[in-house]
């Protein structure tokens, strides 16, 4: 077994641990392994481990994995989200080849998403970001912004809203965690009674994961307890 199996099936097992600590099915935290930085041959180690959601941070990097494994056998019945900031600029590449988006945070760019998606693809699954910690230097909007964002999104042909995104500032404190997650699993409820698609609370990664799911998390974002330390050197944007 490599690494990355050996991984995937710890950051399962703690998962299903979290989950039925708080009473939970463990089936309804999906695993999204956060491949960002990582070569084609790490990935395919992961889906040889069963693991078919993937995420990626930077538009180009993704854009080539995705045409990657397109053209390979295990390929086949992957799911790829963009998961990083997305500029105008990026806009098509990101409609045009991901199936998911976990980062609107403003209507121009859902805007673009919709009219950019090629129409022989089913709607783009997309989520409001929120920026849950009020942080200047993250993208996001703030709560009180959610309902005329949320209405717009909603209304756009090509998009089909899921739920909420966020990623809050780094905490140690498992009780501020809780809280702040708390937070968004309270907008997300709220979301959902208005929207009956909206299913999707994206928000925990390798250092807050229990928090996350104790508060409700559906989804949770896992890259280096999976696939180790990332290095940025080659990075394309």
């Amino acid at each position: 077994m490599s690494t990355i199996q050996q991984n995937l099936q710890d950051v399962r097992s703690r998962i299903a641990a979290v989950a039925q600590d708080c009473a939970r099915i463990p089936e309804e935290v999906t695993l999204l392994a956060v491949s960002k930085t990582k070569p084609a041959e790490a990935i395919a180690q992961a889906i040889a481990a069963g693991q078919h959601a993937f995420g990626e941070n930077y538009v180009q990097e993704g854009v080539d994995k995705i045409q990657y494994f397109a053209q390979r056998p295990e390929g086949a019945g992957l799911e790829w989200h963009f998961i990083g900031p997305l500029q105008s600029n990026k806009s098509r590449l990101v409609a045009e080849h991901f199936a998911w988006c976990h980062t609107v945070d403003r209507l121009r760019i859902a805007l673009r998403l919709s009219d950019q998606r090629p129409a022989e693809m089913p709607p783009l699954n997309v989520l409001i970001q929120i920026n849950i910690s009020d942080e200047q230097s993250k993208s996001g909007i703030v709560l009180s912004e959610l309902p005329a964002l949320a209405e717009a999104v909603a209304s756009l042909p090509n998009l089909c809203l899921r739920g909420l995104m966020a990623i809050p500032a780094p905490e140690h404190d498992y009780q501020r965690q809780l809280a702040i997650f708390g937070q968004m699993n309270d907008a997300f409820q709220q979301l959902k009674q208005r929207y009956p698609q909206v299913d999707t609370l994206s928000m925990g990664m390798t250092d807050d994961m229990q928090a996350a799911i104790a508060a409700g998390s559906t989804m949770v974002r896992i890259g280096t307890a999976i696939f180790g330390a990332r290095d940025y050197s080659h990075t394309t944007v």
